[in-house]
């Protein structure tokens, strides 16, 4: 089966470089799935949950949001932020999503109010991602 080529980078490094069986992706228009000899796209990605089918196998990212351009077999998407599963803390994560809701809480303005929805929503990602992956390791065990 043919392979698609996938590097993630954000500002700060390279996340992921290598072949992709598939890429789904919570893109502007809605959930979108890439696969190989997928036609030309240009498409914003929304903070979400970003997947990843390598064999058989998924491996799942937190992106806050960004771009995908997909030609030919390459894909590259531009992200905001994004994280492994592998990498999130899932306590930490669940820190930050109780600090955002006491923040969304107590919001005055509503630049507040907007800032503290997006930061509930990064937060609310990443501890879904991080509990899929301890439920996924559970059930490998």
């Amino acid at each position: 089966m043919s392979k698609l080529n996938l590097k993630i980078t954000t500002a700060e490094s390279e996340v992921f470089s290598g072949e992709v069986d598939s890429i789904t992706l919570p893109a502007s228009e809605g959930e979108i799935t890439v696969l190989p000899s997928h036609v030309k796209i240009i498409s914003s990605i929304s903070p979400g949950e970003l997947r990843l089918k390598i064999d058989n196998e998924e491996q799942f990212l937190s992106i806050s949001g960004g771009f995908v351009q997909v030609n030919n077999d390459l894909a590259i998407i531009l992200a905001d932020s994004a994280e492994r599963d592998s990498e999130i803390d899932i306590e930490r994560a669940e820190e930050a999503l109780k600090r955002a809701k006491e923040r969304l809480d107590n919001s005055e303005s509503e630049v507040d109010l907007l800032r503290s929805i997006q930061s509930m929503r990064r937060a609310t990602i990443r501890v879904k991602i991080g509990k899929k992956r301890n439920s996924n390791r559970r059930r490998n065990q």
